[in-house]
């Protein structure tokens, strides 16, 4: 059970929603989430970071590792290696996705992020993310901090995948994705 599935845990658990739109068909911005390629272009990335690594087993129960490299608050010219790590909950393509996330070094509990995607068009769709911080302390003092973080990312996805890459046809690659087990599919 996940540690915020407790309803008494839940009214006082600290979230953040966030909702953006996007001009293009609503299994793009969900297959972008579970394709490393796209993922480890906007997931997690920050204005000062690189990403080095990203890791994605699309499945129910699968696991996901980005890690990226960031500046240390300090000023200095040092850095330090965030990883974010991740468990599929519920992947509903391409409609609903839920995973349970852990980023260190910052905290070893892990927290619930939802995603709904909803078509509002051919070419048109919003996504809205709630994110279930908990009820600690921590997560209270850090939720506009998450929030900005999840805008970054949202808006960063729509300029990945509104800028025309030479070369990468995304929709074959992710049919190949998608197409390779029934087990992909949940």
């Amino acid at each position: 059970m996940h540690p915020q599935a407790d309803k008494g845990c839940m009214l006082n658990s600290t979230v953040v929603r966030v909702t953006h739109r996007y001009q293009l068909p609503v299994q793009r911005a969900f297959d972008a989430w579970l394709t490393p390629a796209l993922a480890g272009r906007f997931l997690f990335a920050t204005r000062t970071g690189n990403i080095l690594h990203c890791e994605i087993d699309p499945q129910v129960g699968g696991r996901f590792t980005v890690t990226d490299r960031r500046p240390t608050a300090d000023g200095d010219e040092s850095f330090f290696e965030a990883q974010h790590h991740g468990v599929f909950i519920q992947i509903e393509r391409p409609r609903k996705l839920v995973f349970d996330l852990r980023v260190e070094p910052y905290s070893d509990q892990a927290t619930r992020v939802s995603l709904d995607f909803t078509a509002l068009g051919d070419n048109l769709c919003e996504i809205v993310l709630i994110h279930e911080l908990g009820a600690s302390e921590d997560a209270r003092a850090n939720a506009e901090r998450a929030r900005l973080g999840w805008v970054n990312m949202l808006s960063e996805l729509d300029k990945v995948l509104s800028t025309r890459s030479w070369g990468v046809n995304l929709e074959t690659a992710v049919d190949r994705l998608f197409s390779a087990g029934s087990t992909r599919r949940h």
